[in-house]
């Protein structure tokens, strides 16, 4: 009787922890529940460069960096300014991102590549002209592979040098995350995407020649610096923000017209990335949630 009544607040604790688990998890949006679907391990796996890297809380900076980046392409500006709502709509366009992003890093490799698929689709409709650096009136689609090897190296550089200057080591190094994420690029249909960091900056380099600031970049990065985001998100932003630009190479900054803070912005965001581990854990949901894929399939022999 002793060892029954010893057990049962035991089994108790355990059965509400499962069951704020359990809460939790129903709480969460489908696309992250579905990624303890699945056949397979994914693209990429625990131990990956990406997975340390896309997994890691940075990323709510890097994202920043990209759309910041990804603005000094006319094409891919033209793009944005013609046919997204980002203004109008920013947080909805951020889950879409967020999305792609978790799928691809975390999903089976079905689902990354549906999730890839679904994307190119909505970008068949995005297409226009744009006047580039020499004045030349040019078509684009956001389905030509030079846009889509812009967004791609934009988004590489952006998330592996957020992570270098706020994450932990990365597994094999800068050149391994740019060689593994370089699949997310083959996905949407980047044909040899770069493989090493040199490549990286190489090409991204060859692109900034072409790079061209006007109205439309001023109105986007007015739009970036201050969005409007709800609550304790957008009492945050300003120092993600202040990071992100503050950890921009000065060539960038000086094409986006950006002055690095004159507060100790890097320091400021590290607390505050510091400050979100404690408050959201250090392993994000679509992370568990793979993991528990991968368990459930090695289970399976």
């Amino acid at each position: 009787m002793a060892a029954a009544t010893a057990d049962t607040p035991a089994r108790g604790v355990r059965w509400r922890v499962r069951g704020r688990a359990a809460r939790s998890q129903q709480q969460l949006p489908a696309w992250t529940r579905a990624l303890a679907d699945g056949d397979d391990a994914g693209f990429f796996g625990p131990g990956s460069a990406v997975w340390a890297v896309n997994g890691a809380l940075p990323t709510l900076v890097a994202g920043i960096r990209a759309l910041l980046l990804q603005t000094l392409h006319p094409g891919a500006m033209a793009g944005v300014h013609d046919w997204s709502r980002y203004n109008e709509d920013p947080l909805g366009r951020l889950d879409g991102t967020v999305r792609w992003v978790a799928t691809t890093t975390f999903g089976d490799r079905r689902s990354a590549t549906a999730a890839s698929a679904f994307v190119s689709r909505l970008h068949e409709r995005v297409t226009g002209t744009y006047t580039d650096a020499a004045g030349i009136e040019r078509r684009y689609s956001a389905n030509d592979e030079q846009l889509l090897r812009w967004v791609h190296d934009a988004f590489t550089e952006a998330f592996l040098g957020a992570h270098e200057t706020w994450g932990r080591s990365i597994p094999g190094g800068g050149d391994a995350y740019v060689r593994e994420w370089a699949q997310a690029g083959r996905l949407m249909g980047v044909t040899d995407p770069p493989t090493t960091v040199a490549a990286l900056h190489a090409e991204m380099s060859e692109f900034l020649r072409e790079a061209k600031v006007d109205e439309r970049v001023v109105e986007a990065v007015r739009f970036v610096r201050r969005p409007g985001l709800p609550g304790l998100t957008g009492l945050a932003y300003p120092i993600l923000f202040g990071g992100a630009v503050a950890s921009l190479a000065p060539e960038y900054r000086r094409l986006l017209g950006l002055r690095r803070p004159r507060w100790p912005a890097i320091t400021l965001t590290r607390i505050a990335l510091a400050v979100g581990v404690l408050v959201l854990g250090p392993v994000s949901p679509s992370e568990r949630n793979a993991r528990a894929r991968i368990a459930r399939l090695a289970s399976l022999g």
